[in-house]
């Protein structure tokens, strides 16, 4: 019995050229908590018709002081929400805990229309509502009681507010990602 041998134009190992990353933003970072605040579908009007894109507003943050809030938007969630963490990331603070999970004082902020106060509480837990307690519990503080003096319900505006009135105790934090490399053949040739 003879054996037939079938020849393949697959490259050798040695040519192989190094792929892309393909772990999204969220799998880099480690020990990073995301949370979606908002998503909107957002419509413009042109020419040919209305264009419909998305608008993503999301928070992250690894409870232990660090958080961040960003905005995408594009044609595609999936993309809308990877812009927005990318936001995020460059936006991000360390909060200054107390020991006990607290904030050292009282803070209060106005981002647009939306105006936030936060202090401290002694031993009650976290006593606030909507996107502030989502940005304290990412944040990992436990001991605040929150208050959002105007009456808007406009969850972004609420959370700057929040990110606004703790930029006076905290300091910038930086993410430590690895390197991406491009792989050569996704590099265009530029023609002289």
């Amino acid at each position: 019995m003879t054996e037939k041998t079938t020849t393949t134009n697959k490259p050798n190992s040695s040519e192989r050229r190094p792929r892309p990353s393909s772990k999204s933003f969220a799998d880099r970072v480690k020990d990073v908590d995301q949370k979606i605040i908002d998503i909107r579908r957002v419509t413009r009007v042109v020419a040919g018709g209305r264009r419909m894109s998305f608008a993503v507003s999301m928070i992250i943050g690894d409870k232990n002081g660090v958080i961040g809030i960003g905005t995408g938007k594009a044609g595609d969630t999936a993309l809308a929400i990877s812009k927005a963490l990318k936001e995020a990331k460059k936006n991000a603070i360390k909060v200054k805990k107390t020991d006990t999970g607290s904030i050292a004082k009282d803070v209060r902020a106005k981002y647009t229309s939306s105006e936030v106060m936060l202090f401290p509480n002694k031993g009650k837990g976290l006593v606030a509502g909507a996107a502030v307690r989502d940005i304290l519990v990412i944040a990992g503080i436990s001991d605040v009681t929150s208050k959002v003096l105007s009456g808007i319900k406009n969850k972004l505006n609420t959370a700057r507010a929040v990110m606004k009135a703790l930029m006076p105790i905290s300091t910038k934090h930086s993410f430590n990602l690895p390197k991406i490399e491009v792989a050569p053949e996704l590099i265009p040739e530029v023609k002289e």
